[in-house]
């Protein structure tokens, strides 16, 4: 739609209305408003929801394997290094590490809890570039004969410091002949680390493969053998490859199956806030309606003089037309900039929103991260930048062509 100089004129200065327009001037400027602040939280809420799912995923799959091969009903795998050669051969697999993992309570200086013991190799361990790149104190040359690795908060919550020992106690304990007797060990910390998610940070345990095998009494045998793939997204296929390969003894499951919970409910709740939401520009759109029903009604005389001196209907659609939609379009781009602004640095926003009330807005317990993730999808906010203008676009067409359909003879009658 093209339009001229002074349509763009007459519809500009309908915008700058009058003490006697004010009432509608302030409609469209709420609904200015609303159009920019709906744009805005729909895309800060989807850059965060888009955050959590990439930051659980960067830390489940940088923890745990992209694929996991375990023995049925509990039993170990037995001839784990060489089904990890064979495994490490497969198109598309870059490591098959063995692991050896149980249920603990870990108790110091007087505390105790729960924790999972993950035994593997020194190098295993280093290739996990999520571990070996979050160390914060001590060194991965400690891991060997005694010495563990915890987590950071697991070490605050204990009371834990380098070189300190740790006691673990096993469930599975020593049958005597006064009954089953706990199994229980003492190691030292030799190395803290930070992943930034609260559940592993605060839980897991690295432990030498050996020491994991006689803790645990599978001296010759490995619980598991995790394997890291080139494409996570093409676990599913290749887990059903391997499966044709291995033992019918051996189970194998994906990431997308053992955390399908996690996501599955972080994309509904990503569908239900995007639906919500949406709902505020709807309305921001219908608040445009009413205020061009009411600029028509009010420029009724002005219309037909326009119509008297030579404007065409498609001269007065226009004019109207621009001055509604140029409201939608102000506020979309409003909302744009507000919106990746606010998202680009929501973490900092939160920091100084902590430090002014004094309170915690953001809890690692509940929401497993340490931080505050916002990932923006440029694809996204282009779909939500469309869906604003053509909503705003579709507010202005019936008051626009109402205008052009008004008679100006009437109009001047009853004026």
């Amino acid at each position: 739609m093209i339009f001229s100089a002074f349509e763009r004129m007459v519809a500009m200065r309908y915008l700058r209305a009058r003490r006697s327009e004010g009432f509608i001037s302030v409609i469209a400027g709420f609904s200015l408003l609303g159009i920019a602040l709906g744009v805005a939280t729909l895309i800060i809420v989807m850059a965060v929801m888009n955050g959590f799912r990439h930051e659980l995923l960067g830390r489940i799959l940088g923890l745990n394997g992209d694929i996991t091969l375990i023995g049925s009903a509990g039993e170990p795998i037995h001839d784990y290094v060489s089904l990890a050669e064979r495994l490490r051969t497969v198109d598309g697999v870059t490591l098959a590490a063995p692991i050896v993992e149980g249920q603990v309570m870990a108790t110091a200086n007087g505390v105790a809890g729960g924790a999972l013991v993950r035994g593997m190799r020194a190098e295993d361990f280093r290739d996990r570039v999520l571990l070996a790149k979050n160390i914060k104190a001590g060194s991965i040359d400690g891991f060997k004969d005694d010495g563990i690795i915890i987590g950071v908060r697991m070490a605050s919550r204990l009371g834990l410091r380098i070189g300190d020992d740790i006691t673990l106690i096993s469930p599975n304990g020593n049958v005597t002949a006064f009954g089953t007797v706990p199994r229980s060990k003492a190691y030292h910390v030799a190395a803290l680390f930070d992943v930034g998610m609260y559940e592993y940070d605060n839980t897991y345990v690295y432990m030498p493969l050996d020491q994991a095998q006689l803790f645990f009494r599978v001296p010759d045998g490995a619980t598991g053998i995790e394997l890291m793939i080139a494409n996570p997204d093409n676990a599913r296929n290749l887990s059903l490859l391997l499966t044709r390969m291995v033992s019918p003894s051996i189970r194998v499951y994906d990431w997308q199956q053992a955390n399908a919970s996690y996501f599955g409910a972080i994309q509904t709740e990503r569908n239900v806030m995007f639906l919500i939401l949406t709902l505020i520009i709807v309305v921001a759109a219908f608040n445009i309606i009413s205020s061009m029903i009411m600029l028509v009604k009010d420029k009724g005389r002005d219309i037909a003089v326009l119509r008297t001196m030579g404007a065409t209907r498609g001269m007065i659609m226009r004019i109207f037309f621009l001055s509604g939609a140029s409201v939608g379009v102000i506020g979309t781009l409003l909302g744009l900039g507000l919106g990746v602004a606010f998202a680009d640095n929501i973490e900092s926003i939160r920091q100084w929103l902590q430090h002014l009330t004094g309170t915690r807005l953001f809890q690692a317990e509940i929401y497993f991260l340490s931080q505050l993730p916002a990932v923006i999808d440029w694809g996204e906010v282009t779909q939500v930048v469309v869906m604003a203008l053509f909503l705003s676009v579709l507010a202005t067409l019936y008051p626009s062509w109402r205008a052009a359909r008004l008679d100006p003879i009437e109009a001047l009658r009853y004026e």
